[in-house]
């Protein structure tokens, strides 16, 4: 293996875990309302993440300065192609980090609610655009010989890619309720339960109908297979749901997430981004690579960081492992002033 595949597969790897993790803090920032209800349960929701929301995003921070360094052509045409809805998922990032920091330093309820309604807001729109963004990558874009966008943003809004958008949003709505089933108590965990069970069956059928799509669009026998444990994984969720095994059920959607990431890159490879215009605007691992003194630099400082901030993280979910209820939420005090 060189380290041009190295280097595709490592980056493979950071968005696969990021889409995991962050995923399902998506899916509870969209939940907030519906699962939360009250104030109290909203502040059950929010402290389910609170110790790791941040931490999750340090692999799109990850993905993408990866992508930087060792593919800079691929990067500098991805972000001005894609310029307008990437953009508005980096607004949406910095707003739902202010709101998760600011809701608290307020005591009015209109000050909670317009948090809240941020929260929600800038939840589902990453969990769509993200869908959207990946499903042009992998089926292509107008690109001309010297690597260029040549396309307008209503050419990323085809059906395809906004069935993949629906279809990332599905799943990690699901992904956060089965997520909430397995980090609360009592009516706060009966809600998400119930929503996991409901959202769950919308999301198989989406997650097929995708899949399908693509395996038929230039598919091949690895796509395949991680199509088949994606909707596998999506439909054990429901059924462990259901059965109130909550771990193996967020097992369970981690694999449908995990599955559906890694075919778009078994799908793409050897490809960074086909060219659906010009064949020799198509981006590969090699057209649109670094030197390979910036690969080799690169993979010894990925060598010794890497695995230590895998520690950290990992350490940090093992720490704040146990559920939270609304016993625990002192009663709140409500106030319009």
């Amino acid at each position: 293996m060189d380290l041009n595949t190295l280097w595709f597969w490592l980056i493979a790897v950071l968005w696969t875990g990021y889409f995991v993790l962050e995923g399902f803090d998506f899916g509870v920032g969209a939940l907030l309302r519906l699962v939360g209800r009250d104030e109290r349960g909203k502040r059950v929701l929010i402290n389910t993440i609170g110790p790791v929301w941040d931490g999750n995003e340090v692999w799109v921070i990850t993905a993408g300065g990866a992508m930087f360094a060792a593919f800079p052509e691929w990067y500098a045409t991805l972000f001005s192609g894609f310029y307008l809805p990437l953009l508005a998922i980096l607004v949406c990032l910095i707003i739902r980090g202010v709101a998760f920091e600011y809701r608290a330093k307020g005591t009015t309820d209109r000050w909670r609610a317009n948090w809240d309604r941020a929260i929600l807001v800038t939840s589902i729109l990453p969990a769509f655009l993200w869908g959207v963004a990946f499903g042009n990558i992998i089926s292509g874009v107008p690109l001309d010989v010297d690597h260029e966008f040549a396309g307008t943003v209503l050419d990323l809004l085809n059906p395809f890619a906004l069935l993949m958008g629906l279809t990332t949003l599905l799943l990690f709505v699901t992904h956060g309720a089965v997520f909430l089933s397995l980090k609360t108590t009592l009516e706060v965990r009966d809600r998400a339960r119930k929503l996991a069970v409901t959202l769950g069956s919308a999301t198989v059928v989406s997650l097929a109908a995708v899949l399908i799509w693509r395996q038929f669009r230039g598919g091949n026998t690895g796509t395949a297979g991680l199509a088949v444990l994606s909707v596998v994984g999506a439909v054990a969720a429901v059924m462990l749901t259901r059965a109130g095994r909550d771990g193996w059920a967020f097992t369970a959607t981690a694999v449908a997430v995990l599955t559906l990431v890694a075919g778009w890159f078994v799908g793409l490879f050897p490809n960074v981004l086909p060219s659906t215009t010009e064949v020799l605007g198509t981006l590969d691992i090699h057209n649109a690579a670094s030197s390979p003194y910036t690969l080799t630099l690169m993979s010894w400082v990925a060598l010794f960081f890497v695995p230590f901030v895998l520690g950290y993280q990992a350490w940090t979910y093992w720490v704040f492992r146990k559920r939270i209820g609304t016993k625990q939420i002192p009663m709140p005090v409500h106030t319009d002033h």
